[in-house]
């Protein structure tokens, strides 16, 4: 045991109990706090950080030269990483303002989960933004798009509709396109619906979505043939949601490039 403390060192020793912190830290928030996997995942991907530079000095004690280039590669393929990462995030972060003053004929508000009691939190957060945005521009019609998963009592698209009625919106203004299980969806369909009650399939789209969705919203809707895309964000509420969204939304961009819209949510 001496001998295993003597190699580590008090900097490794401190290192490895940062790691069991992680560790700790990324259980609770897979197992304990609903929504934050991704915060999990990124836990866990420190500690792996920090295994790698902790100990791989004690395998170049064996194998220097192995050690070395291992290393020294994992470093160079890190620092990409980080750099793609990082400009991604500047990118989703840019997006997340909007440009809410742009008239829009129709705003595609974007559904999220429905719990047993009633909205989610971020489906709160967009339907508080969908009423501001209504009652400030009076001549705008809001399609309210989402549907039923397997665990919600009904569709994000009627509940978002119930909430904005009790809130006073006129329900002339608000269609309901309740299909849609992924963004993709939501494009699509919504777009459907508008050119079904008006003949025309619009060019210039409203999308009402959490800040940090509307960059990958502006996505799909240019695959969708959106040329003009106007984004009205809805401001994440709890802070810890939002910085865990808006590192969760980089895998999705890379996700909607590399894979393609349509097999995205």
């Amino acid at each position: 045991m001496k001998t295993i403390l003597s190699l580590l060192g008090p900097g490794r020793l401190g290192a490895l109990i940062v790691c069991f912190g992680l560790a700790a830290l990324a259980f609770f928030l897979k197992f304990c706090i609903p929504g934050y996997s991704f915060s999990a995942l990124v836990c866990l991907c420190l500690l792996g950080l920090i295994l790698f530079y902790t100990l791989m000095p004690l395998v170049g004690m064996k194998f220097p030269g192995f050690a070395r280039i291992v290393t020294r590669v994992f470093t160079v393929i890190l620092c990409i990483g980080l750099l793609v990462v990082g400009i991604t995030e500047a990118v989703i972060l840019h997006a997340s303002f909007g440009n809410p003053r742009e008239p829009v004929e129709y705003v595609l508000v974007l559904g999220a989960k429905v719990n047993p009691d009633g909205p989610s939190v971020s489906l709160w957060d967009r339907i508080c933004a969908a009423y501001t945005y209504l009652e400030e521009h009076p001549g705008v019609v809001a399609v309210l798009s989402g549907g039923q998963g397997t665990d919600e009592p009904i569709t994000e698209a009627e509940c978002m509709y119930r909430e904005l009625v009790g809130l006073g919106i006129d329900p002339k203004r608000l269609w309901i396109e309740d299909e849609a299980t992924s963004t993709w969806e939501n494009m699509n369909f919504s777009l459907d619906l508008i050119e079904e009650k008006t003949g025309q399939r619009p060019t210039k789209l409203g999308v009402l979505s959490s800040e940090y969705h509307l960059f990958r919203a502006s996505l799909f809707a240019k695959k969708c043939g959106v040329e003009e895309f106007v984004g009205i964000p809805a401001r994440t509420s709890r802070p810890a949601q939002a910085v865990n969204h808006f590192m969760r939304e980089v895998a999705g961009v890379w996700h909607f490039i590399l894979l393609g819209g349509q097999y995205d949510s």
